[in-house]
């Protein structure tokens, strides 16, 4: 048949690509993992895990930007830091800290986990922390803590002037600080310029005022710049980017100590197997833009930092359903309602509208038709109607008349969500009370053991009721 939904999409796409594939049975692989086997082992509702997703990640941003440095003949170095509030779970941390890299925080308690990670010897005094956020006197103390006990390069970024009091206050060891730059936000936003950071018209003064002469204590090291859009090949980014740059040539020459810039996050990750982005072309694009502006103000180059944190971790996720019914509401409307609730496991979808890259895991072969899929909380927007490349979601259909697919046709639609692994479960709050008391679903780690092979293992069973009776207080 030329209307299956293999023949849709490799219509649409180039299919098979990186990640996924079809095994010869019919079955999905993402990675290379047998979702079909899991979904045996484990059942469904099922998150999964791929560990060593997060150090192909990793490196072959660490590769782009060597390129980069080399092509330019770039003279500062590269750091990367993974921003934690992606996701803090400890295998996932770990993971990340296992292929050379710094963090990023956003909050006192990220703190404490720095504090663990070096109990465990996962981390060292010289691992780079970027201090991020509007800090609180919870924050601001555990900085000033971790400095006093050693740790060299632990660096508040200062996102208001008043900040710099309390370590002035607090840290008896130097210590180097940086500054957020204010961002202008886009067109479209409510408001015009960022909440965060110090304007950028506002910080040469600063700086003479309250750094410049107190070397001795604390020197300016960083100029920091966060766009919530990402890193984009626009107007916009351009100008925000270079923004950051210039103020870097100008304070250089007062402040001889200033010798970074951190551009943070914002790689965009693949929603669908029609994701177009040339990563390296951006990263040149940078490199060479700080380089020739550096050069115009005959100030040497900075070292670049990055705070990747969906582009580290997003792609290692996925989240995987079961199809249990099918609702015909009207003449056009077809709805496939799964074994869990978008709300409380994918709360991006519900909240500012996310598409993750969906796919169905069997049934390939059997025709596709249009239709809507629900969660089985009773909200009217637990919901998920439209992918990213196209307005509309097609999956195959639950029965075939090819007897070839009689067989196949007694197993369950299975879909999977996939890329999901940055913010979704801080979102929807972790082991906590879920939407209509929707249970989190089994989170389930697959990574190589020591000879190589691929190992899965349970790394949270599905929410109990009794866990949740006694969150709410009875029991």
């Amino acid at each position: 048949m030329n209307n299956t939904y293999t023949s849709l999409v490799n219509q649409t796409f180039h299919f098979p690509q990186e990640g996924f594939e079809v095994s010869d049975e019919g079955y999905l692989e993402f990675n290379g993992v047998d979702l079909k086997k899991l979904i045996d082992k484990h059942g469904t509702p099922l998150k999964l895990t791929y560990l060593p997703k997060i150090g192909m990640q990793i490196n072959k941003a660490k590769n782009m930007f060597a390129q980069a440095f080399k092509k330019h003949k770039y003279e500062g170095q590269y750091f990367y830091c993974y921003c934690t509030k992606s996701s803090h779970f400890s295998f996932i941390v770990e993971e990340a800290l296992k292929h050379n890299i710094h963090l990023e925080t956003s909050f006192a308690y990220d703190l404490e986990i720095v504090n663990r990670l070096y109990q465990r010897r996962k981390i060292n005094k010289e691992t780079f922390i970027i201090c991020n956020g509007y800090k609180q006197k919870s924050y601001t103390s555990r900085i000033a803590k971790l400095i006093n006990s050693g740790f060299k390069n632990v660096v508040p970024i200062l996102d208001n002037k008043e900040e710099l009091a309390a370590y002035r206050r607090s840290v008896k060891q130097p210590f180097a600080l940086g500054i957020r730059v204010a961002a202008e936000e886009e067109p479209t936003f409510p408001f015009y310029t960022s909440r965060l950071g110090i304007r950028a018209k506002d910080i040469l003064e600063f700086y003479v005022d309250e750094i410049e002469g107190y070397e001795d204590r604390f020197q300016l090291k960083m100029l920091h710049i966060f766009l919530n859009k990402g890193i984009k090949d626009d107007i916009y980014y351009w100008s925000e980017l270079n923004k950051i740059i210039n103020l870097y040539c100008q304070l250089k020459k007062i402040c001889p100590e200033l010798d970074s810039i951190n551009i943070g996050g914002g790689f965009p990750i693949k929603h669908s197997l029609g994701f177009e982005y040339d990563y390296q072309f951006m990263i040149n694009e940078i490199v060479g833009n700080i380089k020739k502006a550096c050069k115009k103000a005959k100030v040497p180059m900075p070292n670049l930092y990055t705070e990747f944190g969906s582009y580290t971790v997003g792609e290692s996720m996925a989240h995987i359903y079961s199809v249990i019914g099918q609702k015909i509401q009207n003449d056009r409307e077809c709805w496939y309602m799964i074994d869990s609730s978008f709300i409380t496991t994918l709360p991006d979808t519900w909240g500012i509208g996310e598409k993750f890259l969906m796919l169905p895991v069997n049934k390939w072969d059997n025709e596709y038709q249009r239709v809507v899929l629900g969660g089985i909380t009773c909200d009217s927007h637990d919901y998920y109607d439209s992918e990213e490349h196209i307005n509309e979601v097609f999956l195959p259909k639950l029965t075939s008349t090819s007897k070839k697919e009689v067989e196949a046709n007694k197993e369950s639609l299975y879909v999977g969500f996939f890329h999901t692994g940055a913010y979704q479960d801080q979102i929807s709050g972790y082991g906590g009370i879920k939407h209509c008391l929707i249970p989190s679903p089994k989170h389930v780690i697959v990574e190589h053991d020591k000879s190589g092979k691929l190992i899965d293992w349970v790394y949270a069973k599905e929410q109990t009721a009794q866990s949740m009776l006694k969150i709410l207080g009875y029991l």
